[in-house]
C-alpha cells in the first residue's frame, strides 16, 4: 500500500489564497473518499481570518495514488472576488499542492539519545521524591530534550520519554520541510501562474471548477471515434 505526504499551502500569499486552501482541502479530502483511498491530516496551520488554513498536510495511502495525485499536484488557480476586502481590484489568487518527501519519516538513530535519571518533582509521595524515577532523554543531533516523569517506574519513563522525542524529532523535520516548500513555492510561483493544474471560479468554488488536464477531452474523443465505428 503506497503512502503520499501532500501539503497544500498559500505560501506566504494572503487572506484570499488561505481561504482557497481551506475550500480545496474540502475537495481533495471529498475526491480521496470517492476513490476508495485513506487520508489522516497530519497539520493545519490557520490564517488570520476564520475559516482559513495557511497551509495543511495529509497523508495519502491507497493504490493508483500517482494518477489521482497528478491531476492535483502544481499551482491551483481560483478567479473571483475577494469576500475580506470588498473594493480589491485583483481577481486571481493561486496556491501550491505539493508532495513531501517520506523520508522525513526515517528511522532516528537511538544511539544518538542519551538518558539521565533524577529525581520527581511535584505530587506524588514520599516514595517518589526519594527515587530517581524521572528520565531526561536527550538527542544530541538536534539539541531536543524533554523529561517524563507520570510513572513511579524509571523503566515506564525511560519508554515514554524516548517515544515524546522521537515524535518531536519527527514534528521538527516536517516543519523544515513544510518551511523548505513554502519557500520554493514562493521562488517559482511566479513561473508557475501561467499552467495552473486546475482552475476554480466563483464563490461557490465548486460547481464552476475546471479541470485543465486533458482527459475530458480524450473521453469524448474516444467516444465521436466508436460512434463513427459503430456506424
Amino acid at each position: 500500500m503506497k503512502q503520499k505526504l501532500i501539503q497544500i499551502t498559500a505560501g506566504r500569499g494572503p487572506a484570499e489564497c488561505c481561504w482557497v486552501v481551506a475550500q480545496v482541502l474540502k475537495y481533495f479530502l471529498k475526491e480521496i473518499q470517492e476513490l476508495g483511498l485513506n487520508y489522516e491530516i497530519l497539520h493545519r496551520s490557520p490564517g488570520i481570518e476564520n475559516g482559513t488554513l495557511q497551509s495543511a498536510t495529509v497523508k495519502v495511502t491507497g493504490i493508483q495514488l500517482e494518477s489521482f495525485l497528478n491531476t492535483w499536484i502544481g499551482t491551483l488557480q481560483w478567479v473571483g472576488t475577494s469576500t475580506f476586502r470588498k473594493y480589491h481590484k485583483r481577481k486571481n489568487w493561486y496556491i501550491g499542492v505539493f508532495e513531501l518527501d517520506l523520508n522525513t519519516n526515517q528511522k532516528i538513530d537511538t544511539k544518538d539519545i542519551s538518558y539521565q535519571t533524577m529525581r520527581s518533582s511535584g505530587p506524588g509521595g514520599q516514595n517518589v521524591n526519594k527515587v530517581n524515577s524521572a528520565v531526561r532523554a536527550t538527542h544530541y543531533p538536534t539539541g531536543i530534550s524533554l523529561v517524563a516523569m507520570d510513572s513511579r517506574s524509571q523503566h515506564q519513563n525511560k519508554k515514554m520519554a524516548t517515544e515524546r522525542l522521537l515524535q518531536k524529532i519527527k514534528e521538527m523535520h516536517l516543519e523544515h520541510l513544510k518551511q523548505k516548500i513554502t519557500d520554493q513555492w514562493e521562488n517559482h510561483l511566479s513561473l508557475q501562474r501561467g499552467n495552473p493544474i486546475r482552475v476554480f471560479k466563483g464563490s461557490d468554488f465548486k460547481k464552476q471548477k475546471t479541470n485543465t488536464s486533458f482527459k475530458k477531452k480524450r473521453n469524448e474523443l474516444k467516444n465521436d471515434l466508436k460512434n463513427q465505428l459503430n456506424n
